[in-house]
């Protein structure tokens, strides 16, 4: 590996773009008042931090869903950030590519299964699938583990969980637990 090379995932700018992803998962999960109701839909996010810009080799296009880059371009204005999310949350459906830097890409996306691109086949070893799992965290976790994706950030439309992949590794929260003392790495 060169010696210029960065390490996305314990880079410190890096880990604040994530943060302020999964952050921003809670609050809309915490902010929606019916998930204990039947047949409701939720609110539903995906977010795959990239750490490079040719995402259309392992990602199509998700028809007409864009994030409102016109309002909004990156996670770092947190008052755009979320008056931005919460329309695309209940109104959008795909993936939202997010760069290392923070920038928010326009056309949302859906993720290919791994093993269509050569060379990934051994990636899908490196999945394990929870119970809990739809099929937006299946497509997360399976994400996670490709060499140019940092982390995923899930918020399930069914329960509210807030979920982040890295490498293949969830790290999630029920409903219930979103919202307690500052949780700190």
């Amino acid at each position: 590996m060169s010696r210029l090379a960065i390490e996305y995932g314990t880079h410190e700018r890096v880990r604040e773009v994530v943060d302020r992803l999964t952050y921003c998962a809670e609050h809309v999960s915490v902010e929606f008042d019916g998930w204990e109701e039947p047949h409701v839909k939720g609110p539903g996010l995906y977010f795959a931090v990239v750490a490079d810009r040719d995402f259309g080799a392992y990602a199509d296009p998700m028809g007409d869903n864009r994030w409102p880059r016109e309002s909004c371009t990156t996670v770092f204005d947190e008052e755009a950030f979320i008056s931005a999310v919460g329309p695309v949350s209940v109104g959008q459906d795909g993936g939202i590519v997010v760069s290392v830097d923070g920038e928010i890409e326009e056309q949302m996306v859906r993720f290919r299964d791994l093993g269509t691109r050569s060379g990934e086949s051994e990636l899908v070893d490196d999945v394990s699938y929870e119970p809990w799992m739809g099929s937006r965290h299946m497509s997360a976790i399976e994400t996670s583990v490709r060499p140019e994706v940092v982390a995923t950030v899930t918020l399930s439309e069914e329960t509210g969980r807030v979920s982040v992949f890295r490498d293949g590794e969830a790290e999630s929260m029920r409903r219930h637990e979103i919202g307690g003392e500052w949780r700190a790495e």
